[in-house]
């Protein structure tokens, strides 16, 4: 038997009317920030818990060790968890294969001080060794029947799935929806594209509806969230218990108020400026806590400019990203 989750803590979560446990307030509708490999660092997830702060936060994927049971979890991913952050509920996600595997890894990650586990089954690019991960196990759905039960056994607190529509069908994810309905998922983060398509194309949020409709366990929307407008709709359209902000979120903090209706949902230049910089300026310290020498600082800094989309600002983007040290891009940022 699991354990229950209390419904008064922020930390460990609370019960929705249909009886999941959720790493929110019934009733709410959160906006998560998504988990993003080499992004989403704690130095990241603390700027944004102190800014925008978020309704819940994920770290990276931790690879799960198919071979040891004694390392299952690498030493760095195990000083990331946490029940919370800053307050904020602290989802710990998983990829691997192999349902003994991701139990013990699981319960490790409990004694840890996990609270929220999520199973990835949406990266289109988790390696594909001795097993399927990430999207990949969406290729033998049949294993999922033996290992989507056991991680429920094994975890007290909120279990989730991220996920794709499919591998290669997008409708596939209306064949899993029973399965995961009865093996206690709590609750279900879909992004409506293949694991094929990767990122290209566009995020088909007419599935997610038909998701939604179709299923009682509250679906999180995921994919191709980049404005305010944009975001607002698909809930309204979706029905979606709330929305995770990837790309869109890393590219713009404020997105999360934005949506909120505490910033100007159309913001002009001036503001957009003034927002990057405090976003970069505000990194770029944190950056030198966690991360080791001004190259790994500077490599790490410019994958979050990567992310931002801003025509109006393309030649100051174009130049922090060609920046060949941290003096060089801290100067370009002071140009802003």
């Amino acid at each position: 038997m699991t354990k229950p989750v209390t419904d008064n803590d922020p930390r460990t979560g609370s019960t929705a009317p249909g009886g999941q446990r959720l790493p929110w307030a019934p009733g709410e509708t959160p906006l998560m920030l998504a988990p993003m490999q080499g992004l989403t660092n704690r130095a990241l997830r603390s700027l944004f818990v102190s800014w925008v702060r978020p309704d819940v936060v994920w770290t990276e994927f931790m690879r799960v060790n198919p071979v040891s049971s004694k390392k299952r979890l690498m030493p760095g991913d195990l000083r990331e968890i946490a029940p919370a952050e800053g307050g904020v509920p602290l989802v710990v996600q998983l990829i691997g294969h192999g349902r003994d595997a991701l139990v013990s890894a699981a319960q490790v990650a409990q004694d840890a001080g996990a609270v929220h586990l999520n199973l990835n089954m949406g990266c289109p690019y988790g390696r594909m060794t001795s097993g399927l991960t990430g999207g990949g196990m969406l290729k033998r759905p049949e294993l999922l029947e033996e290992i989507l039960p056991a991680l429920r056994e094994t975890i007290a607190g909120t279990f989730s799935v991220k996920l794709r529509a499919g591998y290669d069908d997008p409708r596939q994810i209306f064949s899993l929806l029973p399965l995961l309905e009865r093996s206690g998922v709590d609750f279900l983060v879909l992004h409506p594209r293949t694991v094929r398509q990767a990122y290209n194309g566009f995020a088909d949020h007419a599935i997610t509806a038909e998701v939604v409709r179709q299923t009682c366990l509250p679906v999180i929307a995921n994919g191709d969230i980049r404005r305010a407008q944009q975001g607002l709709r698909i809930l309204k359209e979706t029905g979606a218990a709330g929305l995770m902000l990837g790309r869109g979120g890393i590219g713009e903090p404020m997105l999360f108020e934005r949506l909120r209706g505490r910033a100007s949902a159309e913001p002009d230049l001036a503001e957009r400026r003034t927002m990057l910089r405090r976003y970069l300026d505000g990194l770029l310290p944190l950056y030198g806590k966690l991360f080791c020498g001004d190259a790994q600082v500077l490599a790490k800094v410019k994958g979050v400019v990567s992310n931002v989309e801003d025509p109006e600002l393309d030649q100051e983007l174009k130049r922090l990203k060609r920046a060949k040290t941290l003096g060089d891009f801290k100067s370009v940022l002071g140009e802003l």
